[in-house]
């Protein structure tokens, strides 16, 4: 199963009229199930731009997304919010968690709005295996207002995980960790494309070249097969 991007662009208009700002240039890109796809570039490159577009959270200026042969562009609010909810995981670099809810509640969330009805035992086990890889269990009971920066990074990465996704955007997911707790995501999201699931990958820093599949280079909004 795959992700394919057709010539998307992604531009804003400048104060000036008729001068336009170019965030993503026509860009073709096929994200392919079991691989871990990397795109690195500096900071304002466009690799983010690229992963909110894939991801249907942020619409382009022009060309295609199409996943299971649906433009996700041409879907309904309702219809595209389902797919992000059932079939993606996003890990965003800001922290989307609610602070109401607690650490246990904000990865069930997601899981109860996919599957109604699952059991609630189902549900927590999936959450409980995540928050133990992931070293949060005995945070399990505490609000996110309580957290550390990386304590709530690695919070929206089990909260992504836990619904067991077909496709895995992570926008700099290590950013806020220390180095042991770097590798286990690697190895999460290695676990992940075992399973079949497609994972992109966008950072600015050093990927060992071990870790992925496919890598490709984000420079001024242009994307080209890096150079290894």
């Amino acid at each position: 199963m795959k992700l394919i991007a057709e010539k998307i662009e992604k531009k804003y208009p400048r104060k000036k009229k008729g001068e336009w700002i170019e965030i993503l240039k026509q860009t073709q890109f096929v994200l392919e199930s079991g691989k871990i796809t990397a795109v690195t570039g500096r900071s304002g490159s466009g690799k983010s731009t690229l992963l909110y577009i894939l991801s249907g959270l942020l619409k382009p200026s022009s060309g295609r997304v199409i996943w299971k042969d649906r433009d996700l562009y041409r879907q309904t609010d309702r219809d595209r919010a389902g797919i992000l909810n059932g079939e993606f995981g996003i890990i965003p670099q800001g922290y989307t968690c609610l602070d109401s809810l607690t650490v246990e509640e904000n990865i069930l969330l997601p899981l109860r709005l996919k599957e109604k009805n699952v059991a609630r035992t189902e549900f927590e086990k999936r959450a409980g295996e995540l928050m133990e890889t992931l070293e949060i269990s005995h945070l399990r009971g505490v609000y996110p207002g309580e957290l550390s920066g990386g304590e709530k990074r690695r919070l929206a990465i089990a909260r992504a995980l836990a619904g067991k996704p077909q496709v895995i955007f992570a926008d700099e997911p290590t950013g806020d960790l220390d180095e042991e707790s770097t590798k286990k995501v690697w190895k999460l999201l290695k676990d992940e494309a075992g399973r079949g699931c497609a994972v992109l990958l966008v950072t600015h820093e050093r990927v060992e070249g071990d870790f992925f599949d496919i890598h490709y280079h984000m420079d001024a909004g242009q994307l080209r097969p890096a150079e290894n």
